[in-house]
């Protein structure tokens, strides 16, 4: 059984395709400026690479260039789209109407709709991204498998605000939390390693990339998260502020004359490690300025690593033990520096850091000492298999 992984933005689309006998990538690739000057996509198959230039209006038109490059003679991997049994749509927001994966519906399309409002930067792409593929492939079972699904075993103590209880009610205000997949992914690997019953698990799993969140996992289920009504929220990212004052918004637009989709832009656009560092949203060059003696940029990795260590230890806290620690995300993986960073400081929770371990791990191992009562653990994330598992159980009953 072959799937199909779609990931909609408003202008972009990736997609891999998975053989699921043995969860074998067989192609994947990217589509750019969808609706733009410019329109391109990579196809990668093997150890070959495969691009086209070409206008493209919209998503329909990027699927259909993506069917294609999949079945082209030369450099397609299946014969004909009919070998494609179905397909897996990451969606960002499923509120609280989805605690897991769905096949998609009319009634779950416009329950997608309705949440749009709570995610207008994402939810309206992958919209758009299933109304093509339904389009081009409308035989072809679809499954929509959610950011933010993972979180919803949250407990009220941890999901809501302390705000008056009817914008809960009538405006579904409280924490979502994002990442879902991919929490839910590293922390059900994370469980296999320790070798104990998942019930007996109490996890902090670290995903840190451009965007950030930390989530606590008890029993394998999320107990609480640091990404909230939206991903804004949390720990500081490359360009997003994580938690602030809320007062800060009211006193910028009153002192810098600002609106507030002009201070909103400034908190997800121009905040974080660029806006501490003014250097780069990118950690590598923030480290490489730092390691040359700019204080600003230390500054910066100080503030980034401070805050990741205070959410660890809140949710040990919060679940009442700790068992590992699990880094995964663009940094968590291969960022030793970040790592032994965060987890400096922590020592007083049973967490020993092994040096070389650390330096020296590739895609998944322990990087904790023998004798250390928390594991440290690096587990590559994979939300496009995570996806496909989801579309394949529930497209096969």
């Amino acid at each position: 059984m072959k799937i199909l992984v779609i990931n909609a933005g408003s202008s972009s689309l990736k997609y891999q395709l998975i053989d699921m006998a043995n969860e074998s990538v067989l192609a994947k690739g990217l589509v750019e400026r969808i609706g733009i000057e410019g329109s391109n996509l990579v196809h990668k198959y093997g150890k070959e690479k495969y691009e086209v230039v070409k206008p493209l209006q919209n998503h329909v038109e990027a699927i259909e260039l993506v069917l294609e490059a999949l079945t082209d003679k030369q450099h397609g991997v299946i014969s004909s789209m009919d070998e494609i049994s179905a397909v897996g749509h990451r969606v960002v927001h499923g509120g609280e109407k989805f605690a897991g994966s769905v096949i998609i519906t009319d009634e779950v399309m416009e329950a997608l709709r309705e949440n749009s409002n709570l995610a207008p930067l994402h939810n309206p792409a992958n919209i758009m991204g299933i109304e093509a593929c339904k389009k081009v492939m409308p035989n072809t079972p679809m499954v929509g498998v959610f950011d933010t699904a993972f979180h919803q075993t949250m407990p009220p103590k941890a999901f809501l605000y302390g705000l008056p209880l009817d914008y809960y009610k009538r405006l579904k205000i409280r924490k979502y939390g994002f990442h879902g997949t991919s929490h839910r992914y590293v922390s059900q690997r994370a469980i296999e390693m320790l070798g104990k019953p998942a019930e007996q698990t109490k996890i902090v799993t670290c995903h840190l990339g451009n965007g950030s969140s930390i989530t606590a996992v008890d029993g394998g289920k999320s107990v609480d998260t640091t990404m909230g009504l939206t991903p804004l929220d949390g720990v500081l990212m490359g360009t997003r502020s994580g938690s602030i004052d809320p007062a800060i918004i009211e006193f910028i637009m009153k002192s810098e004359g600002k609106t507030i989709d002009e201070v909103m832009k400034v908190l997800n656009k121009e905040s974080g490690l660029i806006g501490l560092s003014e250097k780069s949203s990118d950690m590598r060059d923030v480290r490489m300025t730092a390691n040359q003696g700019d204080e600003k940029c230390e500054t910066t990795l100080e503030v980034w690593a401070y805050g990741i260590r205070k959410y660890i230890g809140a949710f040990a806290a919060a679940m009442g033990g700790l068992d590992a620690i699990v880094f995964t995300a663009g940094i968590g993986e291969n960022d030793w520096e970040a790592r032994a960073r965060v987890v400096k400081g922590l020592e007083f929770l049973g967490v020993k850091l092994d040096a070389e371990a650390n330096k020296n791990v590739k895609d998944e191992g322990i990087v904790s000492t023998a004798d250390s009562k928390v594991k440290i653990m690096v587990i590559s994330t994979n939300e496009e298999l995570a996806i496909a598992r989801d579309t394949l159980a529930l497209t096969s009953k």
